[in-house]
């Protein structure tokens, strides 16, 4: 099974997603949007740009 989306509105009313992984785990959580279109744009930016995203390791 692949990972998914999930797509909902919080309790402020904003749109939001999770990308879990095919495990159930959550791997990523986005901002909120106050709209669905937008919320799915955002879903749209993350399938087509962090296949080739740098990994940086930052040092605290």
């Amino acid at each position: 099974m692949a990972g998914k989306f999930e797509l909902w509105v919080d309790k402020g009313g904003d749109w939001r997603f999770n990308l879990k992984a095919s495990n159930g785990q959550v791997i990523a959580t986005s901002q909120g949007y106050n709209a669905k279109a937008s919320a799915l744009n955002g879903i749209e930016s993350v399938r087509n740009n962090a296949p080739d995203a740098e990994i940086v390791e930052i040092e605290k």
